[in-house]
């Protein structure tokens, strides 16, 4: 198994069952905490996934409230005890994804177990290695702190749509921006030899980021074209610019259409043996497990 298949199976947005991948337990308490921490079919897990989304906001919320100067002196006491309450929830959700699962390195080495980890790393880090605390900037923990916002992608099902679209439209969306690489090389090159470093373009490079901050509408100011061929160039790159940002919006909005319509073809659901609700609109078997799907004779 690939790094990029171990990182599929026990991404829920991916739409592979937990259950099957991760290997769900038959009975006992690692079932009832599977149920809780991995579905939201049951009012436990429904209760779960709110209580842990209002905990990963807040956390965040604390963590930006600790980088104001005047907020962390009146307060850094509060922010302080907060942040260990968080992680400790977040310890004890880690805690029993993994002890839950038939397969927990699976889990551990998936895009959400490490999120997971790396939520809960810093405030560790900072109490086992003082020393190693003082030598990393403040401000890299305070990232690392913030990426806990990674883990609201597994409770959204809108996250998981844009992600597999993304992922669905990647090769397209890759082409573009070689095509959008190829012009701005291309542009700059030509506005370099038109204006020269007389009108500010002193090398290729900085006449390719004028490029860059023309093509995307940005436009500093910081350096203008001086002749009439160059502002004709530049009048040039604007326009290009505002029809290449409708492009990538095009290629992801025709496959989250494209995914709707598949799952509209094949309205049976998930699969009664694995629960997986990946499957094709033709499919009469489940791809996972093999399972007659319902509706299908």
């Amino acid at each position: 198994m690939t790094q990029s298949d171990t990182l599929k199976a026990a991404d829920p947005g991916h739409g592979e069952s937990d259950a099957y991948l991760l290997g769900k337990p038959a009975s006992g308490w690692r079932r009832r905490v599977f149920n809780v921490v991995f579905e939201s079919d049951t009012r436990a897990g429904k209760l779960f996934d709110v209580i842990l989304i209002i905990a990963i906001l807040l956390s965040v919320a604390a963590v930006l409230a600790d980088s104001v100067a005047t907020i962390a002196q009146r307060h850094g006491a509060l922010l302080g005890a907060l942040e260990w309450v968080f992680t400790g929830l977040f310890t004890l959700e880690y805690i029993a994804r993994l002890s839950c699962v038939e397969r927990p390195m699976r889990y551990a080495r998936s895009f959400y177990g490490v999120v997971d980890l790396v939520a809960i790393l810093p405030t560790y880090l900072a109490v086992f290695f003082p020393e190693a605390a003082l030598l990393i900037d403040v401000r890299i923990l305070r990232l690392m702190r913030i990426l806990r916002i990674f883990k609201l992608t597994a409770y959204l099902s809108e996250f998981r749509m844009l992600g597999e679209a993304l992922a669905a439209s990647r090769r397209k969306i890759l082409v573009f921006l070689a095509v959008v690489v190829m012009i701005v090389l291309i542009i700059g090159t030509l506005m370099y030899v038109i204006e020269g470093p007389q009108h500010g373009f002193t090398s290729i490079p900085f006449a390719v980021y004028w490029a860059i901050s023309t093509i995307s509408t940005v436009g500093y100011g910081d350096v203008v074209p001086r002749t009439d061929i160059g502002r004709m160039l530049a009048s040039f790159m604007m326009l290009i610019g505002w029809g290449i940002l409708a492009v990538p919006t095009g290629i992801v909005t025709a496959e989250m259409t494209a995914q709707r319509f598949r799952a509209r073809m094949h309205p049976a659901g998930k699969c009664r043996g694995c629960g997986s609700p990946d499957h094709d609109g033709d499919a009469v078997f489940c791809r996972i497990c093999g399972t007659r799907l319902a509706g299908e004779s």
